[in-house]
């Protein structure tokens, strides 16, 4: 062959194969970026509270990020901004035999996100976060060039339920000592809750998660978690222990002192959810659970949600506005 066609070909099989090499690059590029894009691209806003819902498509490495657990150096800032007296939350069941969790967050900023997600591995779920510390307080609306934090969504967790019908919120409780192992990772409440739902199959399957890490309080909190066969329990922190509160009747009610201590305050939404449940044996639809949590907020509150943690659907009413409740649905596993 002459030296020149030679020459040809060795041009025409290097462009060739650059041209492959850059179609992969940009194939594991696209590949990579999918998941991200699809998610961003799916928020929208349902109410101007504001309240948005986005689909998390993909993972978010959750996973990983366990197993190393975190610094209390990158949660400083978030300190000093959160409510250390809100929230209640209860379980019961309905008189169709649903299992149904409801909670009041009491605080007053204006950024919440209804927040689906899939994540291999693990199981689906919906669960409500505040936006508010991704830096989205009171935006109508979020343009492209301010969404790329809302990938961290998961990672702020503030209540839920998953597709097994476990249902997981937080209550602020006064600081008491929280027990330290070196040899396990430690996470924040919100990161807790995360791992629950994206792993626990029931409340029991949630202790025994929770007691393999430890817990750095961005403000001190206890966890109440039920599921749909009607169990529920609030962990606590207490004398360097954790301790676990159950309750033997079908229902639980958790508001902003700890279960396990002799010494209770007076807690005037504690006693007057206590009170419904307690004369109702804990027989209340989703529409009266709704009506409870209107009678047991606080003047500033984000939201109040019911989880049917045997059907899926969940209600939410944003702020003071309940007579605009809104309807979502997680599509759960059979029971």
């Amino acid at each position: 062959m002459e030296p020149q066609k030679t020459n040809r070909h060795r041009r025409i099989r290097k462009t060739l194969s650059r041209l492959a090499v850059f179609l992969v690059a940009a194939l594991l590029l696209a590949v990579l970026l999918y998941g991200p894009v699809a998610t961003l691209a799916s928020l929208r806003k349902v109410d101007d509270f504001p309240l948005y819902v986005m689909h998390y498509k993909g993972t978010y490495f959750f996973g990983y990020f366990v197993k190393r657990g975190i610094e209390r150096d990158i949660y400083r800032i978030t300190e000093k901004k959160v409510n250390p007296d809100a929230c209640t939350s209860f379980a019961a069941l309905n008189p169709a035999g649903d299992a149904i969790f409801g909670r009041n967050f009491d605080w007053q900023h204006r950024a919440s996100l209804l927040l689906y997600t899939d994540p291999p591995g693990g199981y689906a779920s919906v669960s409500m976060v505040d936006i508010y510390y991704l830096g989205l307080e009171g935006m109508q609306e979020v343009p492209w060039t301010k969404r790329l934090t809302l990938l961290a969504a998961p990672y702020l967790t503030i209540d839920g339920m998953n597709e097994c019908g476990v249902a997981i919120g937080q209550n602020a409780v006064p600081l008491r000592k929280v027990p330290k192992d070196s040899d396990k990772p430690t996470l924040t409440q919100s990161h807790i809750l995360r791992l629950v739902l994206d792993h626990a199959k029931d409340v029991n399957d949630a202790i025994d998660l929770i007691k393999n890490y430890n817990v750095r309080f961005v403000v001190p909190t206890h966890i109440h978690v039920a599921d749909v066969s009607g169990n529920s329990a609030v962990i606590e922190y207490v004398d360097g222990e954790l301790v676990v509160v159950r309750d033997g009747n079908p229902w639980q009610v958790s508001t902003n002192f700890l279960l396990s201590e002799e010494d209770r305050p007076s807690c005037w939404r504690y006693e007057k959810a206590f009170k419904l449940l307690e004369e109702t044996q804990g027989n209340i639809s989703q529409v009266q659970a709704m009506t409870l949590l209107k009678d047991t907020q606080l003047d500033m509150i984000v939201w109040s949600v019911v989880y049917n943690m045997s059907t899926g659907r969940i209600v939410l009413a944003m702020g003071r506005d309940y007579d605009r409740v809104h309807s979502f649905n997680l599509e759960m596993r059979p029971h």
